[in-house]
């Protein structure tokens, strides 16, 4: 049925003219309230992995914390599943974003039909960490070394970590897939496993409370390719808005890392629940490790895709563009003003 604007004017106002002027025109209030409230967009709700609630997983924090996602349109659901059922639930497309990207890009380079558009970290944040008995590496051979996934960027990491002191994992331990890092703490003070490379809050808890050995910083050793945002192959080729929208989101959340390390310490010891001295302790070790653009350099990527190459016994090289596609956060550091 149409209607003819003027006649709607003609009866409001004879409505108005009526006894009950207030009345009605609380009515008429709220009725254009209700319009307005019901014309808004509800939030999208949109899924992202991650693996950890240590620090690789700070930056969902703060965009959740300080309200970045709500800025973008979003109602987030942050799920910590396993990289391996993330990398499952992406191309099955029952989760949106996967956040552990390093998993993914071995899944990729394997043939998963992912791409990598945003990375977080371009450096591993893992510590070798033993149980109070172990004061050294090589006094780990025929122990059982923790991980998350087989083949991750944890296990990856602590296989890198012994072989700096002459330890081949892979020969002379045995590894035992035990869950996440909490997993793995409890798993080391039981003596079910002895050795875990681990991420802050894990690697603090298990030195300062458990008296366990912190015997290597991946750091300052080798390139890593670890957490940010990784979306199914056709979302990339479609450049759809979500996604653009929550490319934003992850660029505002890292300057904010970036720029504020006093309101990001006090986020992390919120989410862990310590001490504000010892969040902003390990933000301080950890930061140099964190991309402040989303974007690693090329030479970070080349070092990473040679040595994941050698531990999958790849025979032919991967070429770079069938694994990262980094046109859209580029151009959403460009709307942002983020240099670099």
């Amino acid at each position: 049925m149409g209607f003819c604007f003027d006649t709607i004017l003609d009866r409001l106002r004879n409505w108005f003219s009526q006894p009950g002027l207030i009345v009605r025109s609380a009515i008429c209030c709220l009725l254009f309230f209700a319009i307005d409230a019901g014309a808004q967009t509800a939030p999208q709700k949109i899924t992202v992995s991650m693996s950890s609630t240590g620090m690789p997983s700070i930056q969902l924090f703060i965009a959740r914390e300080r309200g970045f996602f709500r800025e973008e349109g979003f109602d987030p659901q942050l799920i910590r599943m396993s990289a391996n059922a993330a990398i499952a639930a992406g191309v099955a497309g029952d989760l949106d974003a996967l956040g552990s990207v390093g998993s993914a890009v071995r899944g990729i380079m394997r043939g998963v039909p992912l791409r990598v558009v945003a990375v977080d970290l371009r450096r591993p944040i893992f510590w070798l960490v033993s149980r109070p008995e172990f004061r050294n590496a090589k006094e780990l051979k025929g122990k059982a070394l923790g991980i998350a996934t087989i083949n991750g960027s944890q296990h990856s990491a602590a296989r890198k970590m012994l072989a700096i002191h002459g330890v081949d994992s892979d020969k002379e331990l045995t590894f035992s897939q035990v869950g996440d890092e909490a997993t793995q703490l409890q798993a080391m003070i039981s003596n079910s496993i002895q050795v875990a490379g681990l991420t802050p809050p894990y690697v603090f808890i298990a030195r300062d409370k458990f008296k366990m050995n912190v015997l290597e910083s991946s750091i300052d050793k080798f390139a890593s390719i670890q957490q940010g945002i990784g979306v199914q192959t056709k979302y990339v080729q479609e450049s759809p808005d979500w996604l653009r929208r929550l490319l934003r989101v992850k660029a505002k959340s890292a300057r904010f890392f970036h720029d504020n390390e006093k309101e990001t310490a006090e986020i992390l010891a919120r989410v862990w629940k310590v001490d504000l001295a010892t969040a902003a302790e390990w933000y301080r070790r950890c930061k140099p490790a964190f991309t402040p653009t989303g974007i690693p350099t090329d030479d970070e990527i080349k070092e990473f895709l040679a040595e994941e190459a050698l531990a999958l016994k790849l025979t032919e090289s991967v070429p770079v563009a069938r694994i990262f596609d980094f046109t859209l956060q580029r151009a959403v550091n460009k709307e942002l003003g983020i240099k670099g």
